[in-house]
């Protein structure tokens, strides 16, 4: 103990751990201990692979069952999304498991009617299929990239002869979403349409999306379900007239020479339009004639008044009228083979023509008889009935507004001309389809723009840099803090080990050469006791027998000369 005392105090990183207190000695050797009984446990623990990941509780649960029956030791993840079973067992568990047929996917589809019951009631079947249905439509969502996992309900009313007392399915979608990504507008109402599309009778419109945070992806029906719809519309007709103009004016004027704005007015009510409109009557050659009646009626040798004269005999007598003779008239007469038709005379043309020709037909033969014609002609009634149904979105006024830089030749910015305005104005009317009947207006303004500034701040007030800069402070600080650590407790602790265990075997190999040393004196001292008892034997025969040691003196004297004479031949 004397002398590991001092050899302790040699050491440097233990005289430390002196000065320290009670309480920091004891933490420091506790996190020893600890790192090494953490190195020891993770040396020794095998290395584990992910097996499954983003399983549902009910999977979860199936398969860990699974894997303690196979006798496969198995973790989880740190935020329990993953089963982790050793490295070398992942391909064997797995095709185990998929011969039990897991995972099954979160929902259950149409599995459910391969497990159909003998005796099961017409609701339990309904209630069986639209549940089927409804994990059918999850699975499918589910196959969208940013939807992590889906539950669909399906409002399926049941079917009545009764046509007022039918409604309208509906159906929600819940949705959970995986942590930074969202649904897109054309996602949600493609989602939409998968579920519409897959339930009979069910409209796009009675679908809703939730997502995990109880936000409405889809918007309302009404006004604000119609809102973005309207805004992007009338969006995409003023950017889309922008960039006309400023693709018809850039190769002309120079690129950023040109800023043009454009303000559309649309108009999104519905309107539909019933109409029916007669027309006024028209001329009997023009009017579509739909059936025409002819008659004529003759009657000869009629006789004279006869009887008691009366008060028609005492009136005067009518003036006399002589017969009119036509030609053409007497040569029908006289041939009436030749008289016109009706198949000879075209519809709605002629017809006080053919009138008097009946008349003179009827006089000539019998000018003292009577005659009388009467046609009866039907024309059609002009009817229109129109049906006209609005666009949802019609332009009513567009206003372009447009400004031109001056023009920069021999370093000196000009205006343009009177002329050159008028042309850029034109072209302008061609590109947004002016139309004055919609009270379209366009304004084309030449003016100096100002000289860009340099309005970018300066890169230590930049959010993004001085975010990035505390992160970097951040960790610099852990590295300082670990490294001062490291250098203050952890290397002396470390060095005085290493220099104690040096000190050790140094004292130890002493020792060895101070055991060798006493073991070679004691050696020693041994054989010189020995040569001592040997010549104090010596002495006492010597003593006891003169003439015998003698003899035996002789001897090796005579044994040493052979040898010498030996050696010599």
């Amino acid at each position: 103990m004397s002398q590991a005392a001092p050899m302790i105090e040699r050491v440097p990183g233990l005289n430390f751990l002196r000065t320290l207190p009670r309480a920091a000695q004891i933490g420091a050797a506790a996190a020893v201990v600890a790192l090494i009984v953490v190195a020891t446990m993770w040396s020794r623990t095998p290395d584990y692979s992910v097996l499954f990941s983003n399983l549902d509780d009910r999977d979860g649960g199936v398969i860990v069952n699974a894997l303690g029956q196979m006798n496969v030791p198995y973790q989880f993840s740190d935020n329990g999304s993953a089963i982790l079973v050793p490295k070398e067992k992942v391909h064997e568990a797995r095709m185990q498991l998929a011969s039990q047929g897991l995972p099954r996917g979160g929902n259950v589809g149409f599995e459910l009617l391969d497990q159909s019951r003998f005796g099961a009631s017409q609701f339990t079947e309904q209630v069986t299929y639209q549940r089927a249905l409804e994990g059918e439509l999850a699975n499918s969502i589910r196959a969208v990239h940013a939807v992590q996992e889906a539950r669909v309900h399906l409002a399926i009313p049941r079917e009545t002869l009764f046509v007022r007392d039918r409604q309208p399915p509906t159906a929600s979608v819940l949705v959970s979403i995986y942590p930074g990504r969202t649904l897109s507008e054309g996602q949600v109402a493609a989602i939409r349409w998968l579920v519409s599309s897959s339930v009979p009778s069910l409209n796009a419109e009675n679908v809703s999306v939730v997502d995990q945070d109880g936000r409405l992806l889809t918007p309302p029906t009404g006004e604000a379900g119609g809102s973005n719809a309207q805004r992007d519309f009338v969006s995409d007709i003023e950017h889309r007239s922008v960039q006309r103009i400023l693709t018809i004016l850039n190769p002309l004027l120079g690129p950023g020479n040109v800023r043009a704005q454009v303000s559309a007015d649309v108009d999104f009510a519905r309107r539909e339009q019933t109409s029916e409109v007669y027309r006024p009557n028209q001329k009997p050659g023009e009017a579509a004639v739909r059936s025409e009646q002819s008659s004529v009626a003759l009657q000869n040798h009629t006789l004279g008044a006869e009887g008691v004269p009366g008060a028609l005999t005492n009136q005067a007598p009518v003036n006399p009228v002589a017969p009119i003779i036509d030609e053409n008239a007497a040569a029908t007469a006289a041939n009436p083979a030749t008289t016109p038709t009706d198949a000879d005379t075209p519809d709605n043309e002629n017809l006080d023509a053919r009138l008097s020709t009946l008349e003179a037909q009827a006089r000539l033969v019998s000018p003292s008889g009577n005659a009388r014609t009467d046609i009866t002609t039907n024309y059609e009634v002009d009817r229109t009935i129109s049906h006209v149904k609005g666009p949802a979105g019609e332009l009513k006024r567009l206003s372009v507004a447009v400004v031109i830089n001056h023009r920069y030749i021999d370093k000196e910015y000009t205006s343009l001309e009177a002329e050159e305005l008028e042309n850029i104005r034109a072209l302008v009317m061609q590109a947004v389809g002016y139309s004055a009947e919609r009270g379209d207006t366009i304004s084309v303004v030449n003016s100096r723009f100002t000289d860009p500034q340099d309005t970018s701040i300066p890169f230590w007030k930049n959010s993004v840099y001085t975010e990035t800069a505390v992160t970097l402070l951040k960790y610099l600080l852990f590295a300082i803090l670990f490294f001062v650590f490291w250098r203050v407790v952890v290397n002396p602790i470390i060095q005085g080990l290493i220099q104690a265990r040096s000190q050790a075997q140094v004292m130890r190999e002493e020792v060895e050469e101070d055991l060798e040393r006493q073991q070679a004196a004691k050696e020693r001292a041994a054989e010189i006791n020995r040569y001592e008892d040997n010549i104090s034997t010596a002495r006492s025969m010597a003593e006891k027998d003169p003439r015998a040691v003698a003899m035996v003196l002789r001897s090796w004297m005579n044994n040493k000369d052979n040898d010498d004479d030996n050696k010599r031949r």
